[in-house]
């Protein structure tokens, strides 16, 4: 299992904790085991096999569809490391809202990085929102830089929520509250009708 840089920083520390208090607290040390495989868990970057079509950008349940907008709730057990739902050019990257705000909570006022990638299809326009716990967006691509399509473009530490607003002549093959994996799952594909 290939853990993400960030999360190799975080399980450093959690074992440090543990060191410090092996000889004071049992219980203490349990906890912060307990936190080392929750940072594993989440931190964790499994391969992904690339469908067809257009893929979905992050492992979670879909809880909004609106035309050409999708969005995708991370829960704490889902992968975090966010993909490229199609390959282009990042046309733009903006850092968006202030408020940390539940992720189950849709808000336009909440922390996010807004990551514009335009093909031959149009421009899709992916953001990575923050929650409550997750205070953190990591990019991982620039601005006029190619991106491959299931090439990692981004994690938010420790949440929340991923939308993909998709250009006309494509239609969701997904539904409210299914589960999707990022680069696994086929999220939306060309309108042939």
């Amino acid at each position: 299992m290939v853990i993400l840089k960030p999360g190799i920083k975080v399980l450093m520390l959690e074992l440090l904790l543990v060191l410090i208090f092996l000889r004071f607290s049992v219980l203490l040390v349990s906890l912060l085991l307990l936190l080392m495989i929750f940072t594993l868990i989440f931190f964790r970057d499994p391969k992904r096999r690339i469908e067809d079509g257009i893929i979905s950008p992050a492992d979670g349940k879909i809880d909004y569809i609106d035309k050409n907008r999708i969005e995708i709730f991370m829960g704490p057990l889902d992968a975090h490391v966010n993909l490229a739902p199609v390959s282009g050019i990042v046309k733009d990257i903006k850092d968006e809202g202030r408020k940390i705000i539940p992720a189950f909570i849709r808000s336009k006022k909440a922390k996010r990085k807004e990551i514009i990638i335009e093909n031959e299809h149009g421009k899709f326009k992916l953001t990575l929102v923050a929650g409550f716990i997750a205070r953190r967006i990591i990019c991982l691509v620039e601005k006029g830089k190619k991106v491959d399509k299931g090439q990692k473009i981004g994690m938010i530490i420790f949440g929340s929520r991923v939308i993909l607003e998709i250009p006309a002549g494509f239609k969701f093959t997904k539904k409210v509250g299914e589960k999707v994996k990022a680069g696994q799952t086929l999220a939306i594909k060309l309108d042939k009708c």
